[in-house]
């Protein structure tokens, strides 16, 4: 292992539980002196003496002043997270308890970590990759059932297998191309160029298809962004509580209550939802209102689904297209044509909308056609992909989605240089760019400040 920088040598500590009060808390130390900054004030067994992976009960003391009752856990260099000598003390979760022990290690000469510190030092020590360190993150944020698979298989190296097998099978014909411009004046072709278009095609495709799949990674990621619109009292705010099952909007009979946007989140089935209650839409002259309409037009706009709500008793198939029609949106944003007030519409007007595709009747007040409505929304973006989201190897980082886009845009020129007979070193220098994007996403090529970028997004005490 290479030495590390002087910061990055330091013995450093945090609070890796949430901070506040709870039963326990988990303070950390990496670094060469961890063991030894904790022997000396950890009243027990000697722990420089003790095997690595085991646990020891005793107390911590400040000059003769038990601070806590402690258990400490030991994991010896290089088998530990950092691949450093690490110790986990768990005390009681005290905000008085946890500042006394931070005080008293950084007296004896550990140094508070910064945001990712400890991930940071095991991609540095070589634990892991960097797109394996971004998905430690991702693990920790995870909030759904999918969300938490796709981290969970790219933290394990799923993703970074992938894409050091594509990197394996460029960096064989990049060598041959680069040998080619050693021997540039005896003019010959170490390379076959029909082999590397057969790769390069295949290798584009791969590419290509991690791409295609950071759409639904998005989704998985970051949930689905499912905006409610409609006319004033079509009964947006009753759906959005029913949806959520809680009382989070003011309903009232009263047109024009909601006049901005209220959100929140819940999950369908592993897939998480975030259904966005919108002012109803109407010329108005009061200006509250015309501003909440403005938004609501505007946020549209960026939504994922559409809910349109309408009130089946006031509303034919003609003018609901109409109202649709006027929202202008995007023709790859779906929309759902949601009839509400099936319990007091009559039987005409249930039949006008009965066989009109991509509609739904409901009666948000009584929860009547609720479990339709969620079916039809996860069919929207239950795609083939998201039943393998699990297995397969799902895009979530923007990150990694830019550095395929620049390896594609460069495999492209390379392909495109083949087949018009372009030079050596022009292939090699493409070549040497798709190779470098590549790279980039597990961190066999990064810089300093893309690593403070990553790293610095992490919580304290990981």
């Amino acid at each position: 292992m290479a030495a590390l920088p002087p910061a990055l040598s330091d013995t450093i500590v945090a609070l890796s539980t949430p901070p506040g009060s709870g039963a326990i808390a988990l303070v950390r130390l990496s670094g060469a002196a961890a063991i030894s900054l904790t022997d000396a004030v950890f009243s027990g067994k000697a722990l420089a003496e003790q095997p690595s992976h085991t646990l020891h009960y005793g107390t911590i003391r400040d000059e003769g002043r038990i601070i806590d009752e402690v258990v400490v856990s030991l994991f010896r260099a290089p088998n530990s997270y950092t691949r450093e000598d690490v110790v986990e003390i768990s005390c009681h979760g005290s905000d008085y308890i946890v500042q006394q022990l931070l005080l008293l290690f950084t007296r004896q000469g550990a140094r508070l970590a910064e945001a990712g510190e400890f991930t940071k030092r095991a991609f540095l020590n070589g634990a892991f990759d960097l797109a394996q360190a971004e998905a430690v993150a991702d693990l920790i944020a995870a909030d759904s059932q999918l969300s938490h698979q796709v981290a969970m298989q790219q933290m394990r190296g799923g993703f970074s297998r992938e894409l050091k097998d594509l990197r394996a099978r460029l960096v064989q014909f990049a060598a041959l191309l680069e040998l080619e411009l050693d021997f540039g004046e005896e003019d010959v072709e170490f390379a076959d160029r029909s082999g590397l278009l057969v790769l390069l095609t295949e290798v584009r495709g791969l590419v290509q298809r991690l791409l295609r799949s950071f759409e639904l990674g998005n989704v998985i990621k970051n949930g689905v962004t499912t905006v409610i619109a409609g006319r004033p009292n079509a009964g947006k705010s009753t759906l959005l509580n029913a949806l959520l099952n809680e009382e989070r909007a003011i309903v009232s009979e009263v047109a024009g209550t909601t006049r901005d946007l209220i959100e929140d989140e819940v999950s369908l089935d592993g897939i998480r939802f975030r259904f966005v209650d919108t002012a109803g839409l109407r010329d108005t002259t009061d200006l509250v209102e015309s501003i909440g309409v403005e938004r609501t037009l505007k946020r549209v706009q960026q939504a994922a689904i559409i809910i349109y709500l309408f009130d089946l008793t006031d509303t034919n198939p003609v003018s609901l297209q109409a109202q649709i029609d006027d929202l202008h949106l995007p023709s790859t944003t779906p929309v759902l044509a949601i009839g509400n007030k099936l319990d007091v519409a009559s039987e005409e007007e249930l039949t006008a909308f009965q066989t009109r595709p991509d509609t739904v009747l409901i009666a948000a007040s009584r929860g009547d056609g609720l479990d339709e409505l969620r079916q039809v929304l996860l069919s929207r973006v239950r795609g083939e992909g998201l039943d393998r989201a699990g297995s397969s190897t799902i895009v979530t980082n923007l990150r990694h989605a830019r550095s395929l886009e620049s390896a594609a845009v460069a495999l492209d020129a390379v392909l495109a240089g083949i087949s018009s007979g372009t030079g050596t070193e022009l292939l090699a220098a493409d070549l040497r760019q798709a190779l470098a994007a590549l790279g980039e996403i597990t961190g066999e090529i990064s810089s300093d400040d893309l690593l403070t970028s990553i790293f610095t997004q992490f919580c304290i005490g990981k």
